[in-house]
């Protein structure tokens, strides 16, 4: 499914300047309103921001109908492209084992950081009686193993659950692998609705610069530039905690697959501009698949690790989790011993998995993570107001993130061009 770069460039080019402009004028806007709207309540302010939260509401919409359909098709076209269940089980595998070790290293990485520069030891904050309102991401072992698989792949995609479209394209691929030339004029309608699909993403990417704007103005004037200074430390802390993390990443992926990185970081511009003024990875989908496959990846492995990336590989997600979690056990001065803070990464590591479509995934799983170790999650409440802001960088890294795991397993698979 390679698509040429050439007549695409200027487009391209074009699309970032727009968005680079409409993020500009949404923060000037939104200062603006800000200024004018002071003294609003909460709910008299949302009421004045619909405009413009319907803006980026109305193309997160379209892109999450895009998303379902597009993996579930070029998903489906690659496994039954792979060729057989041991390739696609020697490719999962090596997927899988990068996956883990990019998690445990972002999650690692979050506490040791939060531990040096101790962002919530100056708040001394008194312990709350109430509750967040979040609610908490499930533990079970038993929950996240049904929820791995669909009961029906139309209602997998109706909802959006992207790990069990890949549990149903997985089986249906290697079924159609199995069964060899019967299935081919199938795979090749298939393939025709990827093709189909991913014109329809080019379609809906030029509302992309409106969505910004309207984002930008919402966050801006609901919380003010205000926001940015009470809060600068701690945000300042987490993005060169994700800057440290995009270096160590980079030069990971450097060691595995050398100059073909930065060529790769170059091609990633738009949907890492497009994940960061969305605050959602989910937005930057479609056009990081075609980048990558651009850069030389096969369309097989790309559909085979992008989707599983988006579940099992939100490194910057991961981060801000260990991060957020122990700021806010600083907050109230509870102190957890390293023992403590170790067995937390792990529970992160497990309530993470699978649940990429939930509205404010991040502070669901630390919901239920802080409520394990009895610590406030009425915390939960610090973060609110700048997660947006926090959620811009960690959408990025998600994106950097999955295309360098694509990349690696295409040259360990001796595949990449």
């Amino acid at each position: 499914m390679h698509t040429e770069a050439t007549p695409q460039k200027s487009k391209s080019n074009r699309l970032i300047l727009y968005i680079a402009l409409a993020m500009v004028l949404g923060l000037i806007l939104g200062y603006f309103l800000n200024r004018h709207y002071q003294g609003l309540d909460a709910a008299a302010m949302d009421e004045k921001m619909v405009p413009f939260t319907l803006m980026a509401d109305i193309f997160l919409r379209l892109i999450k109908m895009i998303v379902g359909p597009l993996v579930l098709t070029t998903l489906i076209v690659g496994v039954a492209r792979v060729g057989d269940i041991k390739s696609v089980g020697r490719i999962g595998g090596k997927t899988l084992l990068w996956f883990i070790s990019a998690s445990m290293l972002s999650l690692f990485l979050g506490l040791l950081l939060v531990n040096i520069f101790q962002p919530g030891v100056h708040m001394h904050l008194p312990l709350p009686a109430e509750t967040s309102g979040i609610p908490k991401a499930s533990l079970t072992l038993k929950e996240f193993i049904t929820h791995l698989v669909p009961t029906s792949v139309f209602d997998a995609l109706a909802k959006n659950e992207i790990l069990q479209v890949v549990v149903f394209s997985l089986f249906f691929g290697i079924a159609a692998a199995a069964i060899g030339e019967k299935s081919e004029p199938l795979i090749k309608i298939i393939d025709a609705c990827a093709h189909i699909i991913l014109k329809v993403t080019g379609y809906v990417m030029q509302l992309a610069p409106i969505a910004v704007f309207g984002a930008m103005v919402a966050v801006i004037a609901k919380q003010g530039l205000g926001v940015l200074k009470a809060y600068s430390l701690f945000i300042g802390e987490f993005y060169l905690g994700l800057a440290i993390l995009w270096t160590i990443l980079f030069l990971v992926g450097y060691l595995f697959v050398g100059k073909k990185v930065p060529h790769l970081i170059v091609r990633l511009k738009e949907p890492l501009l497009l994940a960061f003024s969305t605050s959602s990875s989910e937005a930057a989908y479609p056009k990081t698949m075609l980048e990558l496959e651009r850069a030389g990846c096969p369309n097989k492995i790309v559909s085979f690790v992008l989707p599983l990336g988006y579940s099992f590989n939100l490194d910057g997600s991961m981060m801000y989790m260990t991060f957020a979690s122990l700021f806010i056990a600083q907050s109230y001065g509870i102190h957890l011993p390293l023992a403590t803070q170790v067995s937390m990464l792990f529970v992160l590591m497990l309530t993470s998995k699978g649940i990429a479509g939930v509205p404010r995934a991040s502070l669901v799983v630390i919901a239920g993570t802080l409520a394990t170790f009895n610590i406030p999650e009425a915390g939960l409440a610090l973060l609110l107001g700048i997660d947006p802001i926090l959620d811009m960088g960690r959408s990025a890294t998600n994106v950097i993130g999955n295309s360098i795991a694509t990349m690696a397993v295409s040259k360990m698979e001796h595949e990449l061009e």
